[in-house]
């Protein structure tokens, strides 16, 4: 896995790919935190959270956990590394824009979130 620092690098390129309009209202930006982030509902520790979405009274963030990248993919290439962060980006700004537009419901990316959920705690 790249260090820190390299991450930061590659999650800098990353939003750099994205239109200036995604970053509408997102008041606390795209913060890169070094912790390893464990799921509430996961068993044995083997859920992480890779990114999150925050809407909150004091302004709109993304988070992206670098230790969970880490955790998980500790001995792959700067490469792969990028195309997971770039996923992680993607998935967390679509959250963004989806409460900037005020979707809920069955079609959105917080919905499919909680099926894959129920799909996780369903397994054996």
């Amino acid at each position: 896995m790249i260090d820190i620092d390299d991450f930061f690098v590659l999650l800098t390129e990353v939003c750099d790919e994205l239109p200036d309009d995604f970053f509408r209202e997102l008041h606390q930006g795209v913060v890169l935190s070094e912790e390893t982030k464990i799921s509430p509902y996961a068993r044995n520790d083997d859920l992480v959270i890779l990114g999150e979405y925050r809407s909150a009274r004091y302004g709109n963030q993304i988070t992206i956990y670098y230790g969970s990248f880490d955790r998980n993919w500790h001995h792959c290439s700067r490469e792969f590394i990028k195309d997971r962060l770039r996923e992680v980006v993607r998935h967390e700004f679509r959250h963004h824009m989806e409460n900037l537009s005020g979707m809920h419901g069955r079609d959105s990316l917080e919905h499919e979130d909680k099926v894959q959920l129920r799909k996780y705690l369903r397994r054996d």
